[in-house]
């Protein structure tokens, strides 16, 4: 494993306290992971016994993976930790066609950006994963990358169509309820769409010839897709795997998890901050936080029970909500980008000291914020209308005379004031009216 993840492998092995991972399938099971699988029996024996192979794809659609993609991670580490070899497949080839969506057609990306997203989602497998293995199981549990690229690339069209091809039914395909959904919609399907299953089939045939791999994880949504894996191998080569398909995330009251304003939560840190990330669990809702804990952390389930009561008992507390943002973001961006994020949020809403903070951390809390332009040198009674905060210079000369204004968490203390040298970083503050509404400001000048 890099030795830029050796802080959360230790986290991770540090939670392996947990007698249910004595038997695996019965942890995932709890853990509400388990939608749909192949032969549950089967399956549970078959994770109690001896190492086994088993892999997850991820397709390169976008430069970062998101938490639906958590949720597949953190079940492969789990699997992991019970002894089996996880095999982390990035879909080079696959990436390139794209599986069916429920409403268009995908837009093709490039050769180029395809491999370029390869790496990077490739980058942020491996910190999930042990590729040392651990040795309480000789080592034999640990992880490979694999990239389907390099097996489908070599391939004919005729060959594919011979070897591959010939094992799959057009009526079987068909019914496939992403394919059905899609044939009859006025949309359609290409080929190109159409033929993904098959793909995908193909290389759980090909990790099992090539590593033994037995099992393949994915979400509901996929079912089909993983569906096709294990029948290629069993009409290829007689012989039997399995598949286990997670629930798709959905909020109780069920909207889609996951989604901010439209957009996904990413797990780059570029695309979504550590501080927009760790406000997104902390606003986690009462009805969801204890499913969250089962499927984002690790936490024992002795400690999950102890917080599913303090949510019954003493909900205003959020202490469920804040061990879930601390826990996830930290498996996702370290302890010391937790750290961070967490002193952002008290320094924004419990009057800590905002100067403390790094230019990324407060620039990250700012953007998460109402904002506004700023002169350096206007009033901050100005400043207050031009952030939206009151709707006139007197309403704001009001407030700032009953002691209710902040800048940078320093009352202001006269109604003629400016913000000339409040501003940090070369241009960044925060305005405050009251305890709870604030604004972000940004210098239209650097302030040096």
């Amino acid at each position: 494993m890099p030795a830029s993840a050796s802080s959360d492998e230790q986290r991770l092995a540090q939670q392996r306290n947990d007698p249910a991972f004595d038997d695996v399938w019965d942890e995932l099971v709890y853990r509400g992971l388990v939608h749909v699988s192949t032969d549950a029996p089967t399956l549970k024996a078959l994770l109690a016994g001896p190492p086994v192979v088993f892999y997850c794809g991820f397709d390169p659609t976008a430069p970062s993976l998101h938490l639906g993609n958590l949720v597949q991670l953190l079940t492969m580490r789990r699997i992991q930790l019970a002894g089996h070899r996880p095999l982390g497949l990035v879909g080079g080839s696959t990436g390139l066609i794209g599986d069916p969506r429920q409403t268009a057609e995908r837009v093709l990306n490039t050769k180029e950006t395809v491999a370029e997203w390869v790496a990077l989602l490739q980058a942020q497998v491996e910190r999930f994963l042990s590729f040392d293995g651990d040795a309480a199981f000789e080592h034999r549990n640990a992880a490979r990358m694999v990239n389907n690229l390099d097996w489908t690339a070599p391939m004919s069209a005729i060959d594919f169509l011979r070897d591959i091809g010939k094992y799959f039914r057009v009526g079987t395909m068909v019914k496939k309820e992403i394919v059905a959904t899609r044939l009859n919609s006025d949309e359609g399907i290409s080929y190109t769409e159409f033929s993904y299953q098959v793909l995908q089939g193909m290389d759980f045939l090909h990790l099992h010839r090539e590593y033994g791999c037995v099992l393949q994880t994915g979400g509901s949504d996929q079912w089909g897709n993983l569906t096709s894996g294990v029948d290629l191998i069993h009409k290829a080569d007689g012989a039997s795997a399995h598949a286990i398909g997670t629930p798709l995330i959905t909020n109780s009251d069920g909207t889609k998890f996951g989604k901010s304003e439209g957009n996904a939560v990413w797990l780059d840190p570029a695309l979504t901050s550590p501080y927009a990330f760790s406000q997104f669990w902390l606003n986690t809702d009462d009805a969801d936080v204890i499913q969250r804990l089962k499927v984002f952390t690790f936490l024992p389930r002795a400690e999950i029970e102890r917080l599913a009561q303090a949510v019954a008992t003493e909900p205003f507390r959020r202490e469920a909500q804040r061990t879930l943002a601390r826990e996830v973001t930290a498996l996702v961006h370290g302890a010391a980008a937790t750290d961070a994020a967490f002193a952002a949020a008290e320094a924004l809403f419990g009057n800590g000291d905002l100067a403390a903070l790094d230019e990324p951390t407060l620039r990250a809390a700012i953007a998460e914020l109402p904002s506004a332009t700023a002169d350096p040198g206007a009033t901050v009674a100005q400043l207050l209308v031009d952030a939206g905060l009151t709707s006139s210079v007197s309403e704001s000369r009001r407030a700032i005379e009953q002691g209710g204004v902040y800048l940078n968490n320093v009352r202001v203390e006269t109604s003629d004031a400016t913000a000339d040298g409040a501003f940090l970083h070369g241009g960044l503050a925060v305005l405050r009216r009251g305890k709870k509404t604030l604004a972000g400001l940004h210098a239209t000048t650097a302030v040096g």
